[in-house]
């Protein structure tokens, strides 16, 4: 069966409360304004079913040349050299990358050559740290593997270095602990590598943005994206200046800007393909990327990879089983299969340079989305 295709079309055509809508891009205008704004620039993309209700692009795709420390101001281009955002500007997604790689991983598990349950070792014998404490490949989906954080494979030039570093780390809490980490992502990487035969660029081409036709999502460079960080110490981890169509996360950067764990660019438009998709069982039009069953063992908590039912960004739509992610950069996603809804943030939150996270802009979009459903 094929899925629905989306369209633009009315709040009301949608089976949203249009004052609601208003509200919530009111939000994210509201959030590039001002001389500290949220994000200089954003888009917002959200609808129900195959209608997207809201369109939206604000502020600036470039708005700095660089970041004065002495002033903590960003240093601003002349207005007629900023470039601003439009509905078609990619942005750097970030953690949403994530969501790809879990995609691609349950494709594997669709199709018997991957387990869910199965050792790592069992794809990757040579990483031995993974062999001794039995870490699966749930696990590593889960963030349940014991893994720290990050490494810090950026401080390596050579990338037998970086990969011996990778290879060698050993869990930091019991196998079955929950602990957010990058290097999950980079070892289903390297696993879906392994089985494959293929690279994840290629995987993720073949097996999801080019059936789907989101042609506007892939790793970069991408020159057209929105900037990102004047980067350099002692706020961040490498001296670059000023980032734009290259990956923004350190350790991607370093790896060549193809990983598990960040490295995609994408527009909104895109991404909400990407929730119809799942929100549909897993096909988009004539396309089918994943079967029911394994868009649920994604979506269904606590989540392949997803986020289920997190307040923190999802406001109300969190509590009958939404499921979605953030990403460092100013980007999150939220679907609530409970509703047929989704809503797609994106920004460039780090420009001029990285702040203490803040999610108010994504739960007051989340609680407007939520409010329209309830109040049609």
């Amino acid at each position: 069966m094929s899925g629905p295709r989306l369209r633009v079309d009315t709040p009301e055509r949608a089976g949203l409360d249009p004052g609601e809508l208003r509200l919530l891009v009111d939000e994210v205008r509201g959030a590039v304004r001002g001389e500290h704004p949220w994000a200089p620039g954003a888009v917002v993309v959200a609808g129900r079913g195959p209608v997207i209700a809201v369109q939206e692009a604000v502020g600036w795709a470039v708005r700095y040349t660089a970041y004065d420390a002495a002033t903590d101001r960003g240093v601003e281009l002349p207005a007629a050299a900023r470039v601003p955002v439009s509905v078609d500007t990619p942005f750097d997604l970030a953690s949403l990358t994530k969501l790809f790689t879990a995609l691609a991983v349950v494709q594997q598990v669709e199709r018997g050559a991957l387990g869910l349950d199965a050792p790592v070792a069992q794809y990757l014998p040579d990483f031995r740290a993974m062999a001794r404490h039995g870490v699966t490949v749930r696990q590593l989906l889960t963030h349940t593997s014991g893994l720290r954080p990050e490494l810090p494979l950026y401080a390596f030039s050579s990338p037998r270095e970086r990969f011996d570093l990778l290879r060698a780390e050993e869990p930091v809490s019991a196998p079955g602990t929950y602990r957010y980490s990058d290097l999950n992502p980079l070892l289903l990487q390297h696993a879906l590598e392994r089985v494959t035969g293929r690279t994840l660029d290629v995987l993720l081409r073949d097996g999801v943005t080019r059936p789907l036709g989101m042609t506007a999502t892939g790793f970069g460079p991408c020159p057209d994206a929105a900037a990102t960080e004047d980067q350099r110490p002692p706020w961040a981890k490498a001296r670059r200046g000023m980032v734009r169509g290259e990956v923004h996360d350190e350790n991607a950067w370093a790896l060549g800007g193809v990983t598990g764990h960040a490295g995609l660019f994408a527009t909104g438009r895109d991404l909400a393909v990407f929730c119809r998709t799942l929100l549909s069982g897993g096909s988009y039009g004539p396309a089918r990327v994943l079967g029911p069953d394994a868009v649920a063992l994604l979506l269904d908590a606590p989540g392949l990879g997803f986020a289920v039912d997190q307040p923190w960004f999802m406001g109300e739509l969190s509590g009958r089983g939404a499921a979605g992610h953030t990403g460092f950069t100013g980007t999150s996603l939220v679907l609530d299969r409970a509703t047929d809804t989704f809503l797609v943030l994106l920004s460039n939150a780090v420009h001029p340079r990285r702040r203490n996270p803040d999610n108010r802009v994504r739960v007051a979009t989340a609680n407007h989305l939520a409010r329209a459903v309830r109040g049609v």
